[in-house]
């Protein structure tokens, strides 16, 4: 079967990229923020890399996610999300293991030239916690720790590498800052996983939205979107955020909004909250951007 490149680039995933190429644009957006303070030694082109990289990266683990949820059976006809292109037979289930599998390896060659250049081993175990985690993701949201999974790679390792490959140091500041769109970020995992409990629990998996079950499920995204706010605020009282960053409550009213809608969950009729998990997803883009363009006008002032 031939494949056109649209058809390679979309079996990736591509609408999600921001998800991953965020986290390290934030990062670098920190540093400015940071160097307009106390001026340091920085090489904006290993951030520009590592901005590179991560997309690359997660195409991998979208592909290796899709494989194994292919291989068994939770991708199906019936069910809502993935690429669709495994199901709808546009791809051999080999093609996209194979290409998941070149994308970590070009992926990991980036990493492996910055810990060349930088010889930081902190990069060495940051590198192979991503990669673990991305091949692993699949047996890792079989077994409810998904949200885990996504939360340390997209809510922590990118900012922090970026952070590291650009500064060649670690910064706490950085996993703080970075773990509020973090939490928006689980959100969406969570309510793709929400509105997929009926489909879901006929294969033998567990997520964490079975195991919470509705009502727990709609506290859960509640807390998770209302919590990245919060943490904002406390990074603004405690000194390592300017106060420029509250302006991501502009986006307060979306989260309202998609509240609103998973309250409308109900498990025997998925349809209610279909385009939830898109709707976050909107919503993280807005707060990060907002949160990106904060740190960089409050370099300049």
């Amino acid at each position: 079967m031939k494949h056109t490149l649209k058809d390679w680039f979309m079996v990736t995933r591509p609408w999600g990229y921001a998800l991953s190429i965020m986290p390290a644009v934030l990062a670098l957006a920190y540093i400015f923020y940071q160097n307009s303070i106390s001026p340091m030694e920085i090489n904006w082109w290993y951030g520009v890399l590592a901005i590179i990289a991560s997309p690359i990266l997660q195409a991998g683990g979208n592909m290796m996610s899709d494989y194994y949820d292919y291989k068994n059976n939770v991708d199906r006809k019936e069910t809502f999300g993935s690429s669709r292109m495994l199901v709808n037979k546009q791809f051999e289930p080999k093609e996209v293991y194979w290409f998941s599998i070149s994308c970590m390896i070009v992926g990991n060659l980036v990493g492996l030239f910055l810990l060349y250049k930088l010889q930081n081993l902190h990069l060495l175990w940051i590198g192979v916690a991503g990669m673990i985690g991305s091949y692993f993701y699949f047996f890792m949201k079989y077994r409810a720790l998904g949200d885990l999974n996504i939360f340390i790679i997209y809510g922590l390792l990118i900012s922090l590498g970026t952070y590291l490959v650009m500064t060649n140091k670690l910064s706490w500041e950085i996993l703080m800052i970075a773990a509020a769109p973090g939490l928006l970020i689980i959100a969406v995992l969570h309510a793709n996983n929400t509105r997929d409990i009926k489909h879901d629990s006929v294969v033998n998996i567990k997520t964490a939205a079975m195991l919470l079950g509705i009502k727990g499920s709609i506290n859960y995204y509640i807390i998770l979107g209302v919590g990245a706010y919060l943490l904002i605020v406390i990074c603004v009282i405690i000194g390592i955020q300017h106060w420029l960053s509250l302006i991501v409550f502009v986006s307060f009213p979306v989260l309202m909004k998609n509240i609103k809608q998973i309250k409308l969950a109900d498990i025997d009729k998925p349809e209610l909250i279909q385009k939830l998990d898109e709707n976050t997803a909107q919503l993280v883009m807005m707060f990060m951007t907002l949160l990106v363009v904060a740190n960089f006008a409050a370099g300049l002032i």
